[in-house]
C-alpha cells in the first residue's frame, strides 16, 4: 500500500520508539522473564523495498524499513498526540506561522557524525527541489522561510496558516556530510542507508531479506532486540506456514488466518494476536484518462453493481467496515452524512443504459459502438485479500453485462510499469493515511505527473479550492466544512469505489515481550520489546 502521508504513517504505524519507560523485571516462579539484549525479530513482508532514501520512496515496504532507519523531528506518541523526536521540543508562534525545534544534542548518524541544523536544511532543500523526484514536495513549498540560529534550533516560518505544518516535520531528516552536493538519485544510500534510529543497516539480499542491527547508540537507548530482519515472502499463505515453522516471528495474518487457521491452543501458546482498527482504506481506482470511466454514471453503477457488505463479510469475516470517501470512520473530519451508492443491480443497470451501455452481446456482455464493456483489474502479488475482492467484484459486475479480468503484478513492477505510468485501467489499491486530514498529494489536479500520487487523473476544480482551504486555516470548524464537502463531491462523482477499512491484525511471537497495543497499534514503543535471555532463538 502506498501511503498518502508516508512520514506519518512511518511513524504511527512503524515507529520504533517513543517515550515511555523501559519494562521492570518480573519474575514468575523460578523463570527469569527480565529484559535482556540479544535475540533478533523476523517480520514477513510481501513486497520488497524500492528505495531507502525516503523522500524517494512511496511504498510501504520501503517506508516500513526506512522507519527504523530514519527519524523525523516530531512523531505520534502512542496516543496519536505529536511529540518531539530529534527535536527535543518545540514552540508554535501565537499566530500559529512560526514553529521553533530545539534539536537533541549528542545525536550521532551510524555512521558516528553529530546530527544538527545542517541536516534539517539540507533535507528541506533537497524536498523542494524540482530535480527531485518525490511525491512530497508540497508539505515543505508552504514554507516562507527556514533559518538556523545555531547548530540546534531551526526556525521555520510559513506565510499563512498551514494546518499540516507541524506533522510535515515528521519527514525524514537526511544526512547532510553524506548527500550535500550529489544527485540524490545516484546515491549510493539507497541500498546502503545511514540514519539516526533505533536500527542500523547491515545488508539488503535482493529478493529474500534485509537485515538491521541495533543502533547501541539510540538516543532514547538501545533496543534490547538486536536484529530486526525483513524477510520477503511475496504470499501471505507461505508466510503463514513459515510464522508457524518458527521461520517468521511477526506478520499481518489475513482475515481468515485470524478467523479460522489460528484458534487452536497450541498456536495460542506460541503467539499473540492483535485487532484494531487499521488507518487504512481499500479502493478500486479507475483512470480517468481512460474512455471506459469519464462518465461517472458509468462509475456510480460500477459501485452500484458491487455489495460492500458481501465483501466485508465474505473477504474480511466482518473485521472491518464499509469505505465511502477517504476519511476513515471515527476521525473529526469524517463526514457521518455521506450519500453512499447502495448495492442495487437493477440501479446499475439503469445507469449504464443512461451511459449507452444498453444492448448485450451473445455472451451477455454489454456493448457500446460495437466494443465491449472488459476491463482489467489491477493489484498486487502476494494479497489474497485484494485478490479475493477483485474475483467477488468480477463476478458481481459480471452479472450487470461487464466482463471483467484480473492481472496480478509483482509489487515493484506494479509500481513502477503501471502505477506511475498510468498504465491500468483499474487498479485494486489501499491508502494509509495519517491523522490530519489533508489528502492535498492524493485529489487536487496539480497532482496528476508520472510518479505523484493523483495518479488515475481526477480532476475537480471545486475540490482544488477546498483543499487548499481545508489546510489553510487552524479552525478546526472550517477545516471540518471543507473535507465534509470534498466527501459529498467524491461520492458523487466515484473517481474510487471505496470498498471497506479492514481491521489490523499482526501476530507476534509469544517470545517477545513488551507489545502493548495502544490507539497508534503495536510499533510505537519497538525498542522496549524484549526476549527473555532463556527465551532467545538467534
Amino acid at each position: 500500500m502506498r501511503p498518502a502521508r508516508w512520514f506519518v504513517l512511518a511513524l504511527v504505524a512503524l515507529a520504533a520508539a517513543c517515550s515511555q519507560p523501559a519494562p521492570q523485571p518480573k519474575q514468575v516462579g523460578s523463570k527469569d522473564i527480565s529484559p535482556a539484549y540479544g535475540d533478533a525479530i523476523v517480520e514477513g513482508t510481501i513486497g520488497e523495498a524500492s528505495t531507502l532514501i525516503p523522500v524517494l520512496a512511496s511504498d510501504a515496504a520501503s517506508l516500513a524499513v526506512a522507519g527504523q532507519i530514519y527519524n523525523g523531528l516530531v512523531k505520534y506518541d502512542k496516543d496519536l498526540n505529536i511529540v518531539g523526536d530529534l527535536a527535543e521540543s518545540f514552540d508554535i508562534a501565537r499566530d500559529g506561522l512560526t514553529i521553533t525545534f530545539h534539536l537533541r544534542r549528542g545525536v550521532k548518524w551510524h555512521d558516528n557524525a553529530p546530527f544538527t541544523a545542517r541536516d534539517v536544511l539540507y533535507s528541506y532543500r533537497v524536498v523542494i527541489d524540482p530535480k527531485t523526484p518525490t511525491a512530497y514536495a508540497e508539505d515543505f513549498k508552504q514554507v516562507k522561510s527556514i533559518t538556523a540560529p545555531d547548530d540546534y534550533t531551526v526556525r521555520v516560518t510559513y506565510g499563512a496558516p498551514y494546518a499540516p505544518a507541524l506533522a510535515s516535520w515528521g519527514a525524514a531528516i537526511l544526512p547532510a556530510h553524506l548527500l550535500e552536493g550529489q544527485d540524490i538519485t545516484k546515491s549510493p544510500l539507497a541500498r546502503k542507508p545511514v540514519g539516526t534510529g533505533p536500527y542500523r543497516f547491515k545488508e539488503w539480499v535482493a529478493g529474500q531479506k534485509v537485515v538491521l542491527e541495533s543502533n547501541h547508540d539510540y538516543f532514547e537507548g538501545r533496543p534490547w532486540i538486536d536484529r530486526y530482519i525483513y524477510r520477503i515472502i511475496p504470499d501471505t499463505s507461505t508466510m503463514y506456514m513459515e510464522l508457524k515453522a518458527g521461520a517468521v516471528d511477526l506478520m499481518n495474518l489475513t482475515p481468515v488466518q485470524f478467523a479460522r487457521q489460528t484458534t487452536s491452543t497450541r498456536f495460542t501458546a506460541r503467539f499473540n494476536k492483535y485487532r484494531y482498527p487499521s488507518s487504512g482504506y481499500v479502493y478500486m481506482g479507475y483512470n480517468l484518462r481512460h474512455p471506459l470511466f469519464t462518465d461517472k454514471r458509468v462509475r456510480q453503477a460500477l459501485t452500484a453493481a458491487i455489495n460492500k457488505e458481501e465483501l466485508i463479510h465474505g473477504v474480511l469475516f466482518g473485521m472491518g467496515q464499509k469505505a465511502v470517501g477517504p476519511i476513515i470512520p471515527g476521525r473529526w473530519a469524517y463526514n457521518p452524512h455521506v450519500k453512499d451508492i447502495a448495492y442495487d443491480p437493477r440501479h446499475a443497470a439503469e445507469l449504464l443504459a443512461q451511459a449507452g451501455w444498453r444492448e448485450k452481446n451473445s455472451d451477455g456482455i454489454l456493448v457500446k459502438d460495437g466494443k465491449p464493456f472488459s476491463f482489467t483489474i489491477l493489484t498486487n502479488q502476494g494479497n489474497q485479500q485484494r485478490l479475493l475482492t477483485a474475483q467477488i467484484v468480477q463476478q458481481r459486475l459480471r452479472f450487470v453485462g461487464i466482463d471483467v479480468r484480473i492481472r496480478v503484478v509483482e509489487w515493484a513492477t506494479f509500481l513502477k510499469e503501471f502505477v506511475d505510468k498510468g498504465n491500468f485501467q483499474v487498479v485494486m489499491l489501499g491508502w494509509n493515511t495519517s491523522q490530519d486530514p489533508d489528502m492535498y498529494d492524493i485529489w487536487h489536479s496539480s497532482k496528476t505527473n508520472p510518479g505523484e500520487l493523483n495518479f488515475i487523473g481526477y480532476k475537480n476544480a471545486e475540490v482544488d479550492r477546498l483543499l487548499v482551504e481545508g489546510r489553510s486555516t487552524f479552525d478546526i470548524e472550517k477545516r471540518k466544512k471543507a473535507y465534509f464537502r470534498i466527501q459529498d463531491i467524491l461520492a458523487d462523482e466515484q473517481p474510487y469505489t471505496f470498498l471497506y477499512v479492514p481491521d489490523a491484525l499482526p501476530v507476534v511471537s509469544s517470545r517477545i515481550r513488551g507489545v502493548k497495543p495502544a490507539p497508534a497499534g503495536i510499533g510505537y514503543n519497538q525498542i522496549h520489546w524484549y526476549v527473555p535471555k532463556a527465551e532467545q532463538v538467534y
